[in-house]
C-alpha cells in the first residue's frame, strides 16, 4: 500500500470517527441530556443504565476509529502544515478522553443510582467542553481532508 493510500484512509477513517462523534456529541448537549429532566423519576435508574449501555454502542466504535486514524496520521508524510494538525487533534483527542474519564462519567455512574439534580448539572455543564473539543476536531480534520 503507497504512503499516499494510506494517508487518504487515515483521513476518510479521521473523519468517520470524527464527524460522527461530532454529530452524536451536539445531538447529546442540545437534545438529549435537557430532556432528561422529563424522565420519570421512578424509572430514571432504568433509563440511565439503559442510556449508557446503548450510547456505548454509538460511541465507542467512532471513539476508537477517531483515536487509531489519529495515531496513524501522527506517522504518515503529509504537506504542512499537517503534521502540526496531525498533533493538534491528537492533544484535543486526549483532552476529550481525559474529560470523558474525569468529568462526564462519573455523573453519569451517579445518575445510575438516581436522579441527582447536582450530578445532572455538572453533566450537561461539562459536555461543553466535549462538544467545543469535537468541534474543534472536525475543523482539524476538514482542513486535512483539504490538504
Amino acid at each position: 500500500m503507497t504512503l499516499s493510500t494510506q494517508l487518504d484512509i487515515a483521513l476518510l477513517a479521521q473523519a468517520i470517527g470524527t464527524f460522527g462523534m461530532l454529530g452524536t456529541i451536539w445531538l447529546v448537549q442540545l437534545a438529549h441530556y435537557p430532556l432528561q429532566v422529563f424522565v420519570d423519576r421512578e424509572r430514571f435508574i432504568q433509563y440511565q443504565q439503559a442510556h449508557m449501555r446503548r450510547i456505548t454502542f454509538v460511541v465507542g466504535p467512532l471513539m476508537l476509529i477517531e483515536v487509531a486514524a489519529a495515531a496513524w496520521l501522527l506517522f504518515l508524510a503529509m504537506p504542512d502544515p499537517g503534521p502540526l494538525l496531525a498533533w493538534i487533534g491528537m492533544g484535543l483527542i486526549f483532552i476529550l478522553w481525559i474529560s470523558t474519564l474525569v468529568l462526564q462519567v462519573p455523573c453519569h455512574w451517579k445518575l445510575e443510582r438516581g436522579w441527582d439534580e447536582h450530578a445532572y448539572r455538572r453533566l450537561v455543564a461539562t459536555n461543553w467542553l466535549r462538544t467545543i473539543g469535537w468541534t474543534a476536531r472536525s475543523v482539524i480534520a476538514a482542513w486535512m481532508l483539504l490538504l
